[in-house]
């Protein structure tokens, strides 16, 4: 098999039925081709050790099926073990660079924890902190999903961060960036809940009823 954008996006057209999987969640302007979600995970997977550049290629197309699956792929890629780290990091510069290709939210969901914050793991996380404060509403997603890597195994610094980008972010107006908000706090509070409760403790009043009640979600004892 040929692990090439132009092979994968043959595959995705031989699946696609725009009657039947006509995707309405996508809100961005690109063609779409018509492929269920599950049936596109499974494509994508086959085609895990693509080569980088042609990933690139796959973030140019215009239909959104074959860019979420170049989402896809960056994300199989890095879930594999003993991914070394030149290669790991290779993915998250292709992430950030190409940001510009991501025009739905389920883009930066399906790659932003192991691709973006995996890869900031035990390294400086400035680059979320800059992601938060963009203008465009889906690289601060970018910002507040890419911390759920830290939840699962818990790594104690990078909650902190997680706490003090939700901090940044919990008054934002746009809700594809809302709803990461209180998905992070509520894993946050499984992770660290002493963190989390010292986080509401110190927020109080000014963080919005919503994110109290998501991050209390999994502390012990719902407080």
């Amino acid at each position: 098999m040929e692990l090439t954008a132009d092979s994968l996006v043959a595959d995705l057209r031989a699946v696609a039925d725009p009657v039947a999987h006509p995707n309405r969640h996508y809100a961005g302007g690109g063609e779409v081709l018509g492929v269920r979600m599950g049936t596109l995970f499974d494509v994508a997977k086959r085609y895990t050790a693509m080569p980088l550049e042609e990933v690139g290629r796959l973030l140019d197309d215009e239909a959104y099926e074959p860019r979420l699956a170049a989402f896809c792929v960056l994300d199989f890629f890095v879930r594999r073990p003993r991914v070394p780290d030149d290669e790991r990091e290779a993915r998250y510069r292709l992430y950030l660079d190409r940001h510009d290709r991501i025009d739905t939210w389920d883009m930066v969901d399906r790659a932003a924890p192991r691709v973006v914050g995996g890869h900031l793991r035990d390294r400086s996380r400035e680059p979320l902190f800059e992601l938060a404060r963009s203008a465009d509403p889906l690289r601060r997603r970018t910002a507040m999903t890419a911390p759920l890597a830290y939840t699962r195994p818990p790594h104690p610094a990078g909650v902190a961060d997680l706490l003090r980008l939700a901090e940044l972010l919990a008054d934002d107006a746009h809700p594809v960036v809302r709803k990461p908000v209180g998905i992070a706090l509520k894993h946050a509070g499984g992770a660290d809940p002493e963190a989390v409760r010292a986080f509401l403790e110190r927020a109080g009043d000014r963080l919005p009823p919503a994110l109290r009640r998501a991050a209390r979600e999994k502390l012990p004892g719902g407080a």
